[in-house]
């Protein structure tokens, strides 16, 4: 018996289209989520404004799941009417996005990763200038969280539609 992953037969195309932005803090997951909304008339959801908007502290690990889990949630039902979807989660976990891959093109979306790559000295640069978590971000945090990181490697990124590392 193979223990190779089966994907799912997708549904008929909806239209709607699935794109996942990854990378780190300060990668510019937001900014450019932002503007791929306005380009593509699309949703975008990161979980960090509706954390902010619930009086929560960004780094509640338990809301930060629910949030998303109620995101995603919404996502689904956007990507079945043929909407366009932005994920800006982070997406650290290689296992995440394929979920959501998956799961989005069992609903007959289509499906983008953009990976956010940017070298540690630029990130530390950009998490110093925005100060705007509390508490703050270390360097070793960075240092951390980069060694935490699953980067998509080519075997992945063919698994979607369309793929790209914008520099």
């Amino acid at each position: 018996m193979s223990t190779e992953s089966v994907e799912p037969a997708p549904h008929a195309p909806t239209g709607g289209r699935l794109v996942i932005v990854c990378g780190l803090p300060a990668s510019g997951k937001t900014t450019l989520a932002r503007a791929l909304a306005t380009e593509r008339r699309g949703l975008r959801l990161g979980p960090d404004e509706w954390l902010d908007a619930l009086g929560t502290n960004i780094w509640d690990a338990a809301m930060r799941e629910r949030v998303e889990a109620l995101q995603w949630s919404l996502a689904q039902e956007l990507l079945r009417i043929g909407t366009t979807v932005i994920i800006e989660w982070g997406t650290w976990a290689r296992s995440e996005r394929d979920a959501l891959r998956r799961q989005a093109s069992a609903l007959g979306a289509t499906t983008e990763l953009i990976y956010l790559d940017v070298d540690d000295k630029e990130l530390w640069r950009r998490i110093q200038h925005r100060a705007i978590e509390v508490p703050r971000i270390q360097r070793t945090d960075l240092s951390e969280w980069r060694g935490l990181f699953e980067a998509p490697d080519d075997a992945e990124c063919a698994r979607y539609d369309t793929w790209s590392a914008p520099t």
